[in-house]
């Protein structure tokens, strides 16, 4: 289904209540991936600026998730912490780069335990302190309030457990 569809459910020539709410829903998924794109935007900026190159917002957003946890490849699509493609490219890139250090696991030589190096940690505080300066910035704004952020992750999280639930029960 395009996001950009619009099927039009007018009565007596005036748009229904559920036709609103679907416009909206649909408005809301599209923001979503906008803020997305434009929050990778915003950290590619940072770095820009503070002259590291040879690393792209993915990756920093990437090394931020990691943080001072020691996991494997694997964990990072478990617990969310990467949502593309292309992991192996982008740890690759970072090992290569010296932001992450790896090593094989004793217990299962196929798998990678990897952390953040020094280089690694600075990148990843970068973000962390980029992240609380928005935070700041939209709180001073009055954007949102502690109670509007806390209720806008609750209703993300409620939308994203119940279409993980219709995938993990999809026949």
């Amino acid at each position: 289904m395009s996001l950009t569809h619009h099927s039009s459910n007018l009565i007596g020539g005036h748009e229904t209540q559920e036709s609103r709410t679907r416009h909206n829903f649909l408005e809301c998924l599209r923001l979503i991936e906008k803020l997305h794109r434009r929050m990778l935007d915003i950290v590619k900026h940072r770095l820009d600026s503070k002259g590291l190159s040879d690393i792209n917002s993915v990756q920093a957003l990437l090394l931020y998730n990691i943080g001072d946890h020691e996991i494997t490849a694997g964990d990072l699509r478990n617990r969310g912490y990467y949502l593309g493609s292309n992991v192996s490219y982008n740890l690759k890139k970072l090992v290569e780069a010296g932001y992450i250090r790896q090593e094989r696991s004793e217990h299962d030589r196929r798998a990678l335990r990897i952390w953040l190096s020094d280089s690694g940690k600075s990148v990843c505080n970068l973000v962390g302190e980029l992240f609380d300066e928005n935070l700041d910035m939209v709180k001073d704004q009055k954007l949102f309030t502690d109670q509007g952020v806390n209720e806008l992750r609750d209703r993300l999280r409620s939308l994203e457990s119940f279409w993980t639930d219709m995938l993990r029960f999809a026949e």
